[in-house]
């Protein structure tokens, strides 16, 4: 479980690699990234970046190798903005809980059209006969 002081390095570290990320990575094939999450091991070597891009798979696995190509800058420029003394070692990941947010949204929305079409009930001639006399 991670501690308040974690969840705040967590969140400066975010914030921190997604300004780098935005305004000072030259590499175009980086493209449109979105730094989504951070988590740091609890003695701070390491954190995992979660990151999403804007476009097709293929873009984001580009985008992702661009930012293991920058990984060593982009540690460095982070290590100049954390007060802390050990900066933690960056290792990205890409981020699919979008795509599986989608992936469930899509059962349900398939679940509820079957549920509207079990729950239709069909006319009986009943009906129409009394619809007729009136």
């Amino acid at each position: 479980m991670s501690s308040i002081k974690q969840k705040r390095l967590e969140g400066i570290i975010r914030k921190d690699i997604s300004d780098i990320v935005q305004f000072e990575v030259k590499d175009a094939d980086v493209g449109f990234v979105t730094i989504t999450d951070v988590e740091v091991s609890n003695d701070h070597s390491y954190a995992k970046v979660y990151v999403s891009f804007l476009g097709k798979d293929a873009r984001a696995q580009a985008g992702l190798k661009a930012l293991n190509r920058a990984k060593g800058f982009i540690r460095s420029a982070l290590s100049q903005r954390l007060s802390i003394r050990r900066t933690p070692e960056l290792t990205f990941v890409l981020d699919t809980t979008e795509e599986h947010g989608r992936h469930i949204d899509e059962i349900i929305a398939s679940l509820h059209e079957e549920e509207t079409e079990i729950e239709e009930p069909e006319e009986t001639p009943e009906i129409e006969e009394q619809e007729a006399d009136a």
